[in-house]
């Protein structure tokens, strides 16, 4: 199974940071509160790792990752979403920085092997579905 390009895997990260800041943003009140707030950055971490535990467990997928047409799968192929808890070791891996740096000539981060799974295009995952190939 080919797995997603890194570069892509950044634009879906860059993409979940982005929403997770407007979130954080909009909670604390607006920039003003937001910029005074020494704790600000662990809150957009908070709600990345929420948002995209979340996203990953019901939808297969991050926020970020669906909106670029990526798609997290299990490590056999089986295209089905991973489960809760497997979606949050994937995702406090993904924010401790180093899992994702250190990857498997396949691709796969250490926190995808922790997780059992892969990170794949849309295409590759409707090849897995059998939903045949995407239509542009």
């Amino acid at each position: 199974m080919e797995t997603a390009t890194w570069a892509r895997r950044i634009g879906a990260l860059a993409v979940d940071w982005f929403a997770s800041t407007l979130v954080v943003l909009f909670a604390v009140g607006g920039y003003e509160n937001w910029a005074g707030d020494q704790e600000a950055g662990f809150y957009v971490l908070g709600v990345f790792v929420v948002e995209s535990t979340l996203f990953t467990a019901l939808s297969g997928g991050s926020f970020g990752q669906v909106a670029t047409r990526l798609r997290v799968v299990r490590e056999n192929g089986d295209p089905r979403p991973l489960p809760l808890h497997l979606a949050l070791v994937r995702q406090v891996l993904i924010a401790v920085v180093i899992p994702p740096l250190v990857y498997r000539p396949d691709g796969r981060g250490l926190h995808d092997v922790a997780a059992g799974s892969a990170v794949v295009t849309l295409q590759t995952f409707r090849s897995l579905t059998g939903r045949g190939s995407v239509q542009s």
